[in-house]
């Protein structure tokens, strides 16, 4: 069973957020919390496999739990959700560490392949919210060359990285195990001092490797 923390201030809107996820035999909501103070004691008591914060909350926001949290526990997977359609909310989320951002009016569906692809290493980010965000990502590629120690292997797992494919779509496209694709990103990671894949991500945009 897969255990899913969810931070949101409205009641009414949380709960709704429970019953769609659990609609999903294998995801059970073990944890709420109504801000995001709450969100990072909870997290410090419980193991919770993806922690899906709302941005706007009283006492602490959305991005402060969430800097708090992958501050300590890097392989945490978040997604932040909004009613936001704001690049600036999702350009932060990025640069702190969340795996997905999604907006509030997402149906049922698209809220469950967010969290699925999260979970399997993927980056979820809203169609209307990559629209606004990539381009300015974009916008600041580097005009420096990427690092030359990088084997072409790691640049093909980097890109796809980039492409937001999870470890098991990489394996299958490169004909890799899982655990292979995994050990690559983690010596990718150490090697060009990143902290995780979304900010491997980033780095396969700002280099122009997509």
């Amino acid at each position: 069973m897969i255990r899913i923390l969810i931070a949101e201030d409205q009641t009414l809107v949380r709960h709704g957020l429970k019953m769609m996820i659990e609609t999903d035999p294998e995801l059970r909501v073990a944890g709420e919390a109504s801000n995001g103070r709450e969100a990072v004691a909870l997290n410090e008591r419980q193991a919770f496999d993806l922690i899906v914060l709302d941005i706007r909350m009283p006492e602490m926001d959305g991005l402060e739990a969430a800097r708090h949290i992958l501050s300590r526990w890097p392989d945490r997977k978040v997604m932040m959700l909004t009613t936001f359609n704001d690049d600036e909310y999702a350009l932060e989320a990025l640069k702190i560490g969340a795996s997905g951002y999604m907006l509030k009016n997402a149906d049922p569906a698209a809220l469950i392949r967010s969290i699925r692809s999260c979970l399997s290493g993927g980056l979820s980010l809203e169609e209307h919210v990559a629209a606004k965000v990539m381009p300015r990502l974009l916008g600041k590629t580097e005009t420096k060359p990427v690092d030359p120690s990088l084997t072409p292997r790691e640049l093909d797992i980097i890109r796809r990285v980039g492409e937001g494919r999870s470890n098991k779509e990489i394996a299958d496209e490169l004909a890799l195990s899982v655990g292979t694709v995994k050990n690559h990103i983690s010596f990718v990671l150490d090697k060009l001092e990143l902290r995780d894949r979304t900010q491997l991500a980033i780095y396969a945009i700002r280099h122009d490797l997509i």
